[in-house]
């Protein structure tokens, strides 16, 4: 009988092990941060992406309302170590409209204090209005891109006719192999 339960207690135990995945996953631990913001400004809801060289997965995240957001680092055990990572993260948007310069929309991943912690080299940073530095710089569509409204000729009302747009031919291009 004492055997029983000594081998019920083993293969309980053996089954429990089996089920612990140990995991040395490498966490990015970091903060947004905001140039023209109000002391407090909700941050939420502004996405992260983080992809790492090597690896074809990209990882995301969402930040918290003070702008801090953690993110699992993306990699491929078999082609990559710790040692190796060379990740970037990237500042992707949120859910108003968000104004970044170049030099602050990406950041190189280093490594922290903490053991498999990661930190980020440069502050991920954005305005909520435009920020017109120089004269040249300029918010909104890059230049080339113009409006899509179609442009309609002068036709008297009392005609009756649908929008000059409608009859101008149109022709699409469409690329041959």
């Amino acid at each position: 009988m004492a055997l029983r339960s000594v081998i019920t207690a083993v293969l309980f135990f053996l089954l429990a092990l089996a089920r612990i995945q140990l995991s040395t996953c490498q966490v990015l631990k970091a903060r947004i941060s905001c140039l023209d913001c109000n002391h407090d400004y909700d941050f939420s809801g502004i996405k992260v992406a983080v992809k790492c060289g090597q690896v074809k997965k990209l990882a995301t995240a969402t930040t918290e309302e003070n702008g801090s957001f953690q993110v699992e680092l993306p990699s491929d055990k078999s082609k990559i170590s710790a040692s190796d990572l060379n990740c970037l993260a990237k500042l992707l948007g949120g859910p108003n409209q968000l104004y970044v310069r170049k030099k602050n929309v990406v950041s190189k991943v280093v490594k922290a204090h903490e053991l498999n912690s990661y930190a980020i080299s440069t502050p991920l940073a954005f305005s909520t209005s435009c920020p017109l530095a120089s004269k040249d710089a300029k918010c909104g569509a890059p230049n080339g891109i113009g409006s899509s409204k179609t442009v309609d000729l002068p036709l008297p009302p009392e005609w009756g006719l649908a929008p000059s747009s409608f009859y101008v031919p149109f022709f699409p291009i469409i690329g041959i192999p």
